[in-house]
């Protein structure tokens, strides 16, 4: 008898100023369909329908449309940058598709075709403020690539600072893919922040990365345990090309691979036979993984690859991935999600720095995409409310409300 084969697009740059990121992304989901293919369990077999758009906003939307029309694809995982994912929405609005998108955002979107399966702003830089600011004080210096993902988190962190008496000194953009960043160091050389927040992306963060280490050796206060550098989207995937320039760097995610979890070590370990043992597993391979096996299990669960009936099946209960349980909000179509934080830390035995996690936040945490659902003054709905703890003694767009 024959297998019913399903194609699905895979729309990721691993060409262009980050590729990094992009090979990681494309990756993680090749080795899922390959998994779901090969796992015998399912009355389908998925078929890639790849496409590598180089990191061009432009390329998107052509690319997303051929697989569609000439394809045949339903679904499509991939798109990174917000730039590229708001290509595609008019093609999934015509061609009636859903896309998966895997990455951390700037949230302040809901869209009926589109599965968001990375953090949004209540699960990535409110946590991330929460845990920075009480240790090292309110005083930030702003960066980001120029497109909305830099000035969204940008213009959240400019609400946060204000609503925690913290102030911007500084709050600059430069092109993605620029690496001219001597401006920047100076700047922050002279208005010396109590930290900054890093929204490059690829070679740009590289660049400034590297510069920032090189100023924290002419001058200790611009080290990591002064002003550390914080990120919502730096992650393994990347270390190997940064090495040193590192170290120290603070990141929120909802998946490190130092996760202390049987279902992680399991993956990993799974993972170790497919993978170079060498290089760490990120979100950024996670993600899209992730995102496959959801789209696989909805489409055996309602016997339909219809994106309709897909999503109507993938928000009505919790589907089980290979690391993890995972839901999605009915309302908003985004994942429920457990905040980390972790520190970027090099060790004797390795020879690429790695995350270690320091702090896991309550969770999954509810999708609150447009920060609208938060505790009042004085009161908290998680367990225990009503014990003080740093919870209770932030501003209220500062707490967390878990799910």
């Amino acid at each position: 008898m024959s297998v019913r084969t399903i194609p699905v697009g895979v729309l990721f740059s691993q060409s262009g100023s980050y590729s990094e990121i992009g090979r990681e992304a494309y990756w993680g989901a090749r080795l899922a369909i390959d998994e779901v293919n090969a796992s015998g369990r399912f009355g389908f077999t998925l078929e890639r329908v790849e496409s590598d758009p180089a990191g061009l906003a432009e390329n998107y939307a052509c690319q997303a449309d051929r697989m569609m029309r000439q394809e045949g694809c339903q679904h499509i995982v991939g798109t990174q940058t917000s730039s590229s994912r708001k290509e595609v929405l008019p093609v999934l609005e015509r061609g009636r598709g859903l896309l998966w998108y895997a990455t951390p955002y700037e949230g302040f979107e809901s869209h009926d075709r589109v599965v968001y399966t990375g953090a949004c702003p209540n699960q990535g830089v409110v946590p991330l403020f929460r845990h920075v600011v009480p240790k090292f004080g309110g005083n930030a210096f702003l960066l980001g690539s120029n497109y909305i993902w830099g000035w969204e988190t940008n213009r959240i962190a400019r609400e946060l600072l204000a609503d925690c008496g913290g102030h911007v000194l500084g709050e600059r953009y430069i092109a993605i893919g620029d690496e001219n960043i001597a401006h920047l160091i100076s700047e922050i050389r002279e208005k010396k922040p109590d930290f900054i927040l890093n929204n490059l992306i690829g070679v740009s963060s590289y660049a400034f990365l590297r510069a920032m280490k090189d100023l924290a050796r002419e001058d200790a206060s611009f080290g990591p345990g002064r002003c550390p550098i914080l990120s919502c989207n730096l992650t393994e995937a990347e270390l190997p090309v940064l090495g040193a320039a590192a170290e120290g760097l603070i990141s929120t995610s909802t998946y490190f691979e130092t996760l202390e979890t049987a279902e992680n070590r399991a993956f990993l370990m799974q993972m170790r036979g497919l993978r170079d043992p060498d290089r760490a597993i990120s979100s950024m391979f996670v993600g899209p993984y992730e995102a496959v096996w959801l789209l696989a299990r909805a489409i055996e669960a309602c016997g339909s690859a219809d994106p309709s009936e897909v999503l109507e099946q993938i928000c009505s209960r919790p589907h089980q991935t290979p690391i993890r349980q995972i839901r999605i909000d009915r309302s908003t179509h985004h994942a429920h999600l457990q905040p980390l934080i972790a520190r970027v830390e090099t060790s004797p035995d390795a020879t690429t720095p790695r995350f270690r996690i320091t702090e896991t936040l309550p969770g999954p945490l509810a999708p609150d995409p447009y920060l609208v659902d938060y505790a009042p003054l004085g009161t908290d709905t998680r367990p225990n409310a009503g014990r003080e703890d740093s919870n209770d003694r932030l501003p209220p767009l500062l707490r967390l409300v878990s799910s």
